[in-house]
């Protein structure tokens, strides 16, 4: 079915950019970089760079029985497939809905069978063509090496902020309540900035988004009008044989260019009983969520409250893992586990109903998840967050920060935190 040919390469570096330039041409392109140099501990890595381009098949849907299309699409490609699923497919799995305002008006779902992919692990490039265009390898692989695209400024937008700081207050405040009454433990509470009638070139955005913040889950997604600039720092789910990863975080700590305070800073996260706590309730959710696809006593937490250093914060994450039978779907895998227990919070569905009631914009691809699926059914996808997403065709930009809420949550730390991790974003819209 497809045509694997392998390339040396000098300078991954370079390639990276150029390979990237070159792609800009095809309606579909999914890019995902784990910035390989600066996360040299990424344990469950398996490429440096994965790109897919021009869809030959693609499956393209609303909320509704979203999973089972899914499932028939995957099952029957049985190739590699990459796309997204938004946070909105919650409403397939529980009895929810989505009414806020959405101002991107992206789908629900898209997943591609791409007829040019291109993996990259060090010096080596591995070029997989669909046969039915495997004559064009050597023409596209010349084409790449010699790309050199002009770069492009685009014009500052004007950033606004969907909910002001006395409203997030208030609504921080709301949210305690319903913890203190014992609805929820913990809750994401997110919101939204926004830019209308903007142009921006998204390439660009990309590369200097990626150049200040260079994390482990990198993704530049095209689809046709459509975009998604992400620096996302962790994974949601994983799957490698009969092993599935999630990687879940909690706990943001600021950097300092001053290295004892920066390592001051890191001890600090560590030790921060609140910040802790927030992470084991996620951890314990994550648990359940996998137990319910996993074989039995296989669910086991690798790694508790580890934290590690990006360019941008301090951040502390857990690894839990189980193990899965090899006749079971990998749709239901994600299905059981879906949204992410750290983009929702504990009980799951409560959690997920008070988000609905007091955030004010629709979080679509925000919060969701991007990766692709390989033809005997593993699996690979990050969680959007420190993302920029952008339809050209109505000229709506959007991201969307958020923080853990809990009973010890102050509302204006919480707000802090917030503006913390948008940052880099606001750096590379207003070209500061």
């Amino acid at each position: 079915m497809r045509t694997s040919i392998i390339k040396p390469i000098q300078n991954p570096i370079e390639f990276k950019k150029q390979i990237l330039d070159w792609s800009q041409q095809f309606r579909e392109v999914v890019l995902l970089d784990s910035n390989v140099s600066y996360n040299k501990d990424s344990k469950y890595s398996s490429y440096d760079l994965v790109l897919a381009v021009d869809a030959f098949m693609a499956i393209k849907t609303d909320y509704t029985n979203a999973f089972e299309d899914l499932y028939e699409y995957q099952s029957r490609m049985k190739d590699w497939l990459f796309g997204y699923m938004s946070y909105d497919l919650k409403n397939d799995i529980e009895d929810l809905k989505s009414k806020n305002f959405d101002g991107l008006q992206f789908p629900d779902l898209y997943f591609f069978q791409p007829k040019k992919l291109f993996f990259l692990k060090g010096n080596q490039l591995e070029i997989q063509y669909l046969n039915m265009c495997d004559d064009e390898v050597e023409v596209d692989f010349d084409e790449i090496l010699n790309h050199q695209s002009p770069i492009t400024n685009h014009q500052s937008p004007k950033i606004n902020q969907r909910v002001s700081k006395e409203r997030y207050i208030e609504k921080v405040s709301k949210m305690l309540d319903y913890i203190h009454r014992g609805d929820i433990y913990e809750a994401n509470f997110c919101m939204e900035f926004f830019a209308k009638d903007v142009q921006i070139n998204p390439l660009q955005v990309y590369n200097d988004l990626n150049e200040i913040s260079e994390p482990p889950f990198a993704v530049y997604f095209k689809n046709k009008d459509n975009f998604l600039i992400s620096a996302s720092p962790e994974r949601y789910l994983k799957k490698v044989d009969a092993k599935i990863i999630s990687q879940p975080i909690k706990g943001t700590a600021k950097r300092s260019f001053d290295m004892e305070l920066d390592e001051e800073l890191k001890v600090n996260l560590s030790k921060d009983a609140k910040e802790r706590s927030e992470n084991i309730m996620i951890v314990d959710l994550v648990r359940n969520d996998l137990s319910h696809t996993a074989t039995k006593g296989s669910v086991q937490v690798e790694e508790l409250c580890q934290v590690y250093t990006f360019k941008q914060v301090h951040q502390m994450i857990s690894t839990v893992v189980s193990n899965v039978e090899n006749t079971t779907s990998p749709i239901q895998i994600i299905k059981s586990t879906f949204p992410m227990g750290s983009m929702t919070g504990a009980p799951k569905i409560s959690a997920m109903k008070i988000i609905e009631e007091l955030e004010e914009t629709k979080r679509g691809l925000y919060s969701g998840a991007v990766g692709y699926f390989t033809p005997n059914g593993d699996f690979d996808f990050n969680v959007v967050i420190r993302s920029i997403l952008y339809n050209s065709s109505n000229q709506y930009l959007s991201f969307s920060v958020g923080s853990a809420i809990t009973s010890q949550s102050i509302p204006e730390k919480e707000y802090e935190e917030c503006l913390l991790k948008a940052k880099a974003m606001f750096e590379v819209l207003l070209n500061k």
